[in-house]
């Protein structure tokens, strides 16, 4: 079974930024186009970024000029990386094919105070 193991989430001031990390055991990595996801409470999953296996990306619009996307395709991981926070950011974040597959890891906590 596919393991997706987020990391790097954690508490920080509007403003600052964190750093996201996903490691997976997704066969044939390099090939597969990979996302970024969030789930803040109350809210439905959403996508917040994209990547091609070539490195195009695509950012939601909440998102876009303070995120950034990219991987690793050596060592089969993906990273986000997140500058100029908003509280609106906070949520669980989660890494997974794009589109996703159904299995989901258990992502981390991103949150962001006031």
């Amino acid at each position: 079974q596919v393991q997706l193991v987020e990391s790097g989430g954690g508490l920080v001031q509007a403003g600052g930024s964190l750093r996201l990390s996903c490691a997976t055991s997704i066969n044939a990595y390099s090939l597969t186009a990979m996302g970024w996801y969030r789930q803040a409470p109350g809210k439905q999953r959403e996508l917040v970024a994209s990547i091609t296996r070539i490195g195009s990306t695509n950012y939601a619009d909440s998102v876009k000029g303070r995120f950034t996307i990219s991987r690793d395709n050596a060592n089969n991981t993906l990273y986000l990386q997140m500058n100029n926070l908003k509280p609106e950011d906070t949520a669980v974040y989660y890494c997974n094919t794009y589109p996703s597959r159904p299995n989901w890891g258990q992502g981390t906590q991103v949150t962001v105070s006031s």
